[in-house]
């Protein structure tokens, strides 16, 4: 018995051992749970903070890149994390401001040209021609652009050439403010014949509403004896029966006597195609206001004129060796012609013009110096004339050669014009010129619709001796006179032939009807 009670005793012994064992491996168990939940979680932690840092340091683990390993599990909490002052930001150095581009818009490449943009001040004072030199170099390289000189601003300029043959074609010169030239001596040297030049280029455009402004008043009386004047003055007698051998001269001022006698025109076309003018004033030029020489494709429209009738040879436009040429809705004002068309023209269309002051529109003079002149083709209608010498004439020199051919002059209004319908083949604007047997041919002249007041004679056509005007047409002449300063006088013919197709007023008896006598076939001297 006492056998089996140890038994049992040492039985029931190792069950609780073996119980008390279990608790132990499972609380174990359990706290050894907890830790590497813990330690788990410290390490996706920082596993997180790591990558965040160094995916900032640009590092890439999938391209070899170490990966640090987690720091052993403190018991302790972590220390608060102390936010590290910000680095100072390295200094950058700000570029200068660039200047204004030279030419703005949108667009590859620019295609407007700022005077201003290119240094130009526009007080009046400061000489810009150095800028409009510049802004023109950089157009001239483009094709279609175009050249501003802004409204609000006076540009002084000295003589300057905007020049091709090299230029892009279609350049515009977009004028809204005021050019003006200089009036001391100094950038004329001895003399220039041009002030604004354009040369050389295929369609260029002058445009805007700005002023061309030669203040021309300091030329005007410089050596005036030297100067040549109209002579058609011969025939305008004051009646206190004196001939004014001399135009009268506007008043002298500082500037008189320190120019040079070689007179500037204001604006000059040479040689060059498509050329447009429009919308811009010229006025007080020294000489002629504006002239086209050796152009071809002209366009003058909506324009203005403006000197004072008193100031000498001041054309307003002077055509030369220029061919189709259109001017219209235009308005002159000057001390000469109005239109002066010369040598080398043909195609010419002029209409809806006011005219006055000035001494009307002319072809010529021609043939001076015994030179050979050539002109065909010329339309002049629908003009108003006020206050003019002339209206519509043709004036040669003798000794000239070539031919005149091709002439309308249409619906003309007259308004105390002294001689409003004039051919002069002894023109001479010098004091004495020597008879000369050879001239000038004309033919093919007509005249209709002449209508208005003059104030000295309706009608002086003064033909060649030796070679008379054929050909001249004179249809629904109206012209009444208006008692004035000056001898009224009866219409005058001379060697010149033709037909009148309708009534006239004052009758013009004097024209011969048909051809002369001896008509003379036209030689290869008279050819153009």
């Amino acid at each position: 018995m006492k056998g089996v009670g140890l038994r049992r005793l040492t039985f029931m012994f190792l069950v609780a051992f073996l119980v008390w064992s279990s608790s132990i491996e499972t609380c174990i168990a359990r706290k050894s749970k907890h830790w590497r939940q813990r330690r788990h979680a410290a390490s996706v932690s920082l596993y997180k903070k790591k990558t965040k840092d160094h995916s900032h340091g640009h590092h890439n683990y999938h391209n070899g890149g170490t990966k640090t390993k987690p720091p052993p599990y403190k018991t302790t909490p972590p220390s608060p994390k102390v936010k590290a002052p910000p680095s100072p930001k390295p200094k950058v150095k700000v570029p200068s401001i660039p200047p204004p581009q030279k030419g703005y818009g949108n667009g590859q490449q620019s295609k407007v040209f700022d005077v201003l943009h290119f240094g130009a001040k526009g007080d009046g004072k400061t000489d810009d021609t150095k800028a409009f030199q510049a802004a023109w170099a950089a157009a001239c390289k483009v094709q279609a652009s175009t050249v501003v000189v802004p409204a609000k601003f006076i540009f002084l300029v000295g003589p300057i050439s905007f020049s091709g043959p090299y230029c892009q074609a279609n350049i515009v010169f977009q004028l809204d403010g005021t050019i003006i030239a200089p009036t001391d001596s100094k950038p004329w040297g001895k003399g220039i014949l041009q002030w604004l030049e354009f040369t050389k280029l295929k369609g260029i455009t002058v445009q805007g509403k700005g002023i061309i402004d030669g203040r021309g008043s300091g030329w005007w009386l410089d050596a005036p004896y030297e100067d040549p004047y109209d002579d058609e003055r011969k025939l305008i007698i004051p009646l206190n029966n004196t001939v004014q051998e001399r135009p009268p001269m506007p008043a002298r001022n500082e500037l008189s006597g320190k120019m040079p006698s070689i007179k500037p025109t204001a604006l000059r076309f040479y040689g060059s195609f498509n050329v447009t003018v429009t919308g811009i004033t010229i006025q007080n030029s020294p000489q002629c206001h504006l002239k086209f020489d050796n152009c071809i494709g002209v366009v003058v429209h909506d324009m203005s004129v403006s000197s004072p009738g008193d100031s000498p040879n001041t054309d307003g436009i002077h055509l030369q060796n220029s061919k189709d040429v259109l001017i219209h809705a235009t308005s002159l004002a000057c001390g000469d012609d109005c239109v002066s068309i010369q040598t080398g023209c043909s195609n010419v269309y002029i209409h809806n013009v006011n005219c006055g002051p000035g001494h009307g529109i002319s072809i010529g003079s021609l043939g001076k110096d015994n030179t050979k002149a050539c002109v065909s083709n010329i339309t002049v209608r629908d003009i108003m004339m006020h206050n003019t010498m002339n209206g519509v004439r043709i004036k040669t020199w003798q000794g000239g050669s070539g031919n005149v051919q091709g002439v309308l002059f249409s619906n003309i209004q007259v308004s105390e014009v002294q001689l409003p319908i004039v051919i002069d083949q002894f023109y001479c604007d010098k004091r004495t010129c020597k008879n000369q047997t050879a001239a000038v041919a004309l033919s093919g002249i007509t005249y209709e619709k002449i209508r208005g007041t003059y104030t000295v004679k309706p009608v002086h056509l003064a033909c060649s001796d030796s070679l008379p005007c054929i050909g001249v047409t004179l249809s629904a002449i109206q012209l009444k006179p208006m008692q004035e300063r000056y001898h009224l006088y009866d219409p005058f013919c001379w060697q010149s032939y033709g037909e009148l197709t309708t009534p006239t007023v004052p009758p013009i008896a004097c024209l011969q009807i048909g051809k002369p006598p001896n008509n003379r076939v036209q030689s290869n001297y008279d050819v153009c």
